[in-house]
Order: structure tokens, then C-alpha cells, then sequence
């Protein structure tokens, strides 16, 4: 019977102390003072867990690495996933997307769900503990330096997270340990996050929420990116579900000429919108431009558009020439902004980058360059849109991890 450290108790760290203690004595160290901290602001605090999707879906998903990942999910699927919660008592619903959550919508009955699972499997854990060195002899692990002293183990595995809502004590710790055993580490940079945007005529807009947008994102004139659905103004710029995901691609690309289009009526062409303009023009031929504008959008939209089409509020419909028209229905197609920069680290709900996967046996997770140690979740250069992707990857690379420090 070996002895196994585990390094971090979020989901992957949980997951991957239940699967390794099957023939393993496991002490997991967490440095916070409770498990799961990051667990419990996912999912506005309901915690998506997974996406119940098929496998290909799923790596459609996946920005970074997908092949990687392919053993793990094809070990611990998100099936799996729900059937573990079930079995151990936790009720779950699927929403929108595929999205899985707790039908209670507490992020915290699926920490507890692991949290006496662990119990069971006799893991020790050990709270406010923070695992300062892995130490390494003749390219094997052989034990943690905490604050304690050194502690000697036969395998260690980091589940560190990255560097997102460090508040939550993902700092970049397994960072280090990764470049002190000689791994390569790409930069992380912040994903999952909102859009500063160049200029401030969007703030007339702050608050408002828009249903049945598309967003796509441009670098001179080709599209890297496009999405449809929800999404929000700030004081900022823009957020929502698929900025966020735009944020994914964005956060490995130079921002210095990135434009962002949101069409505000997707379900129609630009001839379309003309005729449907035309008329609600003759219909309302007598009103002011400000007056019929609440038809076509959101009233907080209102003085943007004024803006941007830069026809008088007070214009009389009938005296809107079809080059005027033109324009409002590229403002509402095309309302184009510049990309000042992403939102830092503080507000990211993932990492980007990480530790190098061809460093890494994507079976078990075990590092290729030093024996007994091993990665898995958000250390590890791997990230999803969103979705309840980037946690179903903490819980099959945990899984995967876990079963591989059972292995001789």
C-alpha cells in the first residue's frame, strides 16, 4: 500500500483522493479553510457540474487540447459523472444547454457529496495546510515540504487549480511545482471573462441584458469567432454567457485590431429588417424617430443607436431618406465596437494555459519527466467554453489521475 499526496481539495483534487485511496493511503492538503471554494461561486453559486452531451459535443467544447482529453473522458464520461453524484444522494437536473445542476441549486450538497465520500474512503484531509515543495530524488517523487516539516509520500498529485479567482486560493502554486520538476508551462492568461471595450458610448446602455443576440468577433475582415445567444452591457464593456465564450479565443490572440458585431435581430437579413422598417415607417409615418425605435429595441438601447445612425431623435419618420434606413439597419445588424482588453484574472472563471499535455500521460495523468507526480484540472493547459465543461475536465482528469497513482 503506497502513500499518496493530494495537492488542492477542488473538484479535481476530491475526485482524484476518492479514486487513488482504493489501494492508497491519501492525505489531501488544502490550503483554504474549507473544500471546494471555487466549487461554491461556480454556476452563480448553483454549480454546473457537467454537460450531459455526447463525447464528440463535448470536445467541440473544449478550446484548448481536445485530443488530450480524449482517455480521460472516455474513462469518467459526464454520465458517469451524474450517476457518482446520484448514487452518493445528490439529485440533479438537466437546464438548457445540456447544463447539470443540483436540483437543489446549492453549489454546496456537491462538495458535501465528496466531502463524505472522502470520509468514507478514509482520506485524510488536512485543512489550512499549505504544501510549500514537492520533493523530488533521482526523478521520483518522494515527499511534500509543508510548513510542518517534509512529509514523505510515493506519489503526489497536483490539483492546484490555475489562476482564476485567486480570492478562492488559486494562486499558481502548481505553477511552480510543474517549472521546479522541469515542466513547461504556458502562460496563463485569463478566460471565461468579459470584454473591456475602447470608447464610452455603450455605458448608456449598462444593464441591459439582451436574449437572442449573436456576437462574432473580427480581426480585420475575417470572423475568428461567432455566437448566438445571451449576453449584457456593463460599465465596462459587454459580459454574458457568449461573450464569455468569446473570451476563449480571444485570450490567445494579439487585441490591437479586434472588432466586436453584435447583430440585434439575428433572425433576419438585412433585406428582411429593410421591409419590416419600412413598414412600421408607414405605419407610424407622423412620429418622431425616438417614438418607433422602442419597437425595434430595448428602450436603453435607444440613444445608441440615435448615436450611431446620427439621425435626429426628433426626425419625422416620413422624412427618413432609404440611406437612413440603411444605416439603422447596419446599426442593428452591425453595432461594431473595439476591443480595449479581457478583465483580469480577479473576475476569470478559468485559466488558459497551464501545464504542457506533451508533458503529460493523458491516460494517467502521471508526468513524463518525473515519476510519481501528476496533474490534473485547471493546472493543466486544458480549458473549455462554458457550460459545465471546464469542470467535467477537473472530474475525468482527477479520475484519471487518482487511478493512475494506483498503478505500480
Amino acid at each position: 500500500m503506497g502513500r499518496v499526496a493530494v495537492i488542492g481539495g477542488g473538484a479535481s483534487g476530491m475526485i482524484a483522493a476518492i479514486r487513488a485511496s482504493e489501494n492508497n493511503e491519501v492525505v489531501l492538503f488544502e490550503k483554504n479553510e474549507k473544500l471546494g471554494k471555487k466549487i461554491y461561486i461556480t454556476g452563480k453559486g448553483r454549480c454546473n457540474v457537467t454537460n450531459d452531451c455526447e463525447k464528440e459535443e463535448f470536445l467541440h467544447s473544449v478550446v484548448s487540447n481536445p485530443k488530450f482529453l480524449m482517455s480521460a473522458l472516455n474513462n469518467f464520461t459526464p454520465q458517469d459523472l451524474m450517476n457518482f453524484l446520484e448514487t452518493n444522494g445528490l439529485t440533479l437536473k438537466v437546464e438548457r444547454g445540456n447544463r447539470v445542476f443540483p436540483l437543489s441549486d446549492k453549489a454546496s450538497d456537491v462538495t458535501a457529496v465528496f466531502a463524505k465520500k472522502m470520509k468514507e474512503c478514509g482520506v485524510d484531509v488536512r485543512l489550512n495546510e499549505k504544501v510549500d515543495e514537492i520533493s523530488v530524488l533521482d526523478g521520483s517523487v518522494n515527499g511534500v515540504k509543508t510548513e510542518k516539516g517534509f512529509i514523505p509520500f510515493d506519489k503526489v498529485i497536483v490539483c492546484t487549480g490555475g489562476k482564476s479567482y485567486p480570492s478562492t486560493g488559486s494562486t499558481g502554486d502548481g505553477y511552480r511545482f510543474a517549472e521546479k520538476a522541469g515542466h513547461t508551462v504556458v502562460t496563463p492568461v485569463p478566460s471565461l471573462v468579459g470584454l473591456n471595450l475602447k470608447g464610452d458610448d455603450f455605458k448608456s446602455c449598462q444593464g441591459l441584458s439582451l436574449k437572442n443576440v449573436e456576437v462574432s468577433v473580427f480581426r480585420g475582415e475575417k470572423k475568428i469567432f461567432s455566437d448566438f445567444g445571451e449576453m449584457l452591457f456593463t460599465h465596462f464593456g459587454i459580459s454574458g454567457p457568449i461573450v464569455l465564450s468569446s473570451s476563449c479565443v480571444l485570450c490567445r490572440e494579439r487585441l490591437s485590431d479586434i472588432k466586436v458585431v453584435i447583430d440585434l435581430k439575428p433572425a433576419l437579413t438585412k433585406e428582411k429588417l429593410d421591409e419590416r422598417l419600412l413598414r412600421d415607417f408607414e405605419a407610424n409615418s407622423n412620429k418622431n424617430f425616438i417614438n418607433v425605435l422602442p419597437s425595434l429595441v430595448p428602450k436603453s438601447l435607444n440613444e445608441l443607436i440615435i448615436r450611431r445612425t446620427g439621425i435626429s431623435a426628433n426626425r419625422k419618420i416620413n422624412g427618413i431618406t432609404a440611406a437612413e434606413r440603411a444605416k439603422i439597419v447596419s446599426a442593428l445588424k452591425e453595432l461594431t465596437f473595439s476591443l480595449a482588453s479581457l478583465r483580469p484574472f480577479e473576475e476569470a472563471i478559468v485559466t488558459s494555459g497551464g501545464v504542457s499535455v506533451k508533458e503529460v500521460n493523458p491516460k494517467t495523468m502521471e508526468s513524463k519527466l518525473v515519476k510519481g507526480l501528476y496533474f490534473a484540472g485547471e493546472v493543466l493547459d486544458v480549458d473549455a467554453f462554458t457550460g459545465g465543461f471546464n469542470l467535467q475536465i477537473a472530474f475525468s482528469t482527477g479520475v484519471a489521475a487518482g487511478e493512475g497513482a494506483c498503478r505500480d
